[in-house]
This record gives C-alpha cells, sequence and structure tokens, in this order.
C-alpha cells in the first residue's frame, strides 16, 4: 500500500524546487532562441494545488509542464532540439539526462544518497488549433517507439470533457469534500504501475460525476 499525501506548492520544499525548474527552463530557451521559441505553463497538479508525495516511497512529487512551441517545424526536431538544451542545462540544475516515453521528456532531481527521487518534471509539447467549425483543439508529439517516429496526435476525446467536469464539481462544490480525499484514495488504492496521476485523476473525477449526478443532465 501507498502513503500519498498532499503537499502545499507554498511549502519551501515545492516553491524551491519550481524555482530551479524554471531558471533551468529560462536556459533552454536561450539556448533555442535561434531554432524556436516556446510558451509553457505548469498545469495538472501544480496547477490545481494537489501535488502529492508517498511517505512509504523514494519517489517525490511531479510538475507537468506543457510546452507550445512556436514554430512549423517537424515534431521530430522540435522535441529533440529541446532535449538537447536539456542535456546540456539540466546537470547544472541538479536534474539527471531526460527521458524519452510516449507523450512527454522527463526529468529527475535524485539524491543519491538516500537512493531516492526527490522530485521530476514531465515536459508534453502542445499545438492549439482550430478545427473547420472553429472548435478549439489541441494535438500533442506522441513518440512512436517501436517506429521511431515523431507525430503530432490529436488529443482524446476525454481531454476536451475532463474540464467541464471539474467545473461541475467546483460549482457543486464538492472539490474539497469530495473530489480531492478521493483522489488521494484512489492513488493509495493503486497497484498499476503503468496508470500515472493525470489517469487516476481523470478516473476519479469521472467517478465523482457519476456519484454525485453530472451524468443525469449531462453528456459525457
Amino acid at each position: 500500500m501507498h502513503d500519498f499525501k498532499y503537499i502545499s506548492k507554498k511549502d519551501d520544499k515545492v516553491r524551491n524546487a519550481y524555482e530551479n525548474l524554471k531558471a533551468l527552463i529560462t536556459e533552454v530557451q536561450k539556448e533555442l532562441r535561434d531554432c524556436y521559441t516556446f510558451q509553457y505553463n505548469p498545469v495538472g497538479s501544480y496547477k490545481r494545488n494537489m501535488i502529492t508525495y508517498d511517505t512509504k516511497s523514494n519517489i517525490g512529487f511531479d510538475f507537468d509542464i506543457d510546452i507550445k512551441p512556436n514554430t512549423d517545424a517537424k515534431p521530430k526536431e522540435i522535441k529533440q532540439q529541446f532535449r538537447n538544451a536539456l542535456n546540456k542545462h539540466a546537470k547544472n540544475y541538479g536534474f539527471d539526462y531526460p527521458e524519452d516515453s510516449t507523450r512527454v521528456l522527463t526529468i529527475k532531481v535524485k539524491d543519491r544518497k538516500q537512493k531516492r527521487i526527490v522530485y521530476g518534471v514531465d515536459f508534453a509539447f502542445l499545438h492549439d488549433y482550430s478545427d473547420d467549425e472553429e472548435n478549439e483543439r489541441q494535438e500533442y508529439i506522441r513518440f512512436n517507439k517501436n517506429q521511431g517516429s515523431y507525430t503530432w496526435e490529436e488529443q482524446p476525446y476525454n481531454h476536451y470533457t475532463l474540464q467541464k467536469k471539474i467545473d461541475w464539481i467546483k460549482e457543486k462544490n464538492l472539490w474539497e469534500a469530495a473530489l480531492k480525499p478521493y483522489y488521494i484514495e484512489k492513488k493509495n488504492e493503486n497497484i498499476d504501475t503503468n496508470l500515472h496521476s493525470r489517469s487516476i485523476f481523470a478516473i476519479a473525477v469521472h467517478e465523482i460525476c457519476q456519484k454525485y449526478g453530472y451524468y443525469e443532465n449531462e453528456s459525457e
């Protein structure tokens, strides 16, 4: 069993870690300015002030950062240039070299003496656009490990419905009373190492909506 707890983004450990991360991102922006510029935004648990850590494991808290490049370059070039910039500067800020996965680049700060991860950062690469009917849409860079290819892929359907459900939960005053404790409960019960926090959060949101009547009057 896990023992996940919330830690405020105002906590010194989190605040100092985020300042360190911002300094690294500034270096990456300088490194890439002749290739492309980009905007970045913290999302997920940091934005929601729902950062967690497991008191029973050697894995710390995480940041999720959305990167929105201003370029028409190919997705492989975008991600690899960003990775090269991280490779050049990450060590100066205490991070290991980046790891490439399907949706994100990940860097981690490790306490090697204690054999634990202090915190990690996931960078997702996104492109916002409007479809033919003027609906706001979003693509992400997907890395296919088997093929070694990088492509722009449309976000799944639940990406577009999640925020609407979150807004409903908050309007019903269920955020603090129901969603937050239920999310921690789901994380502590999870034994699937392939089920990441963002997926557990989406499941918790869906089940709270289901329990309290969201789907009785709304389409999913």
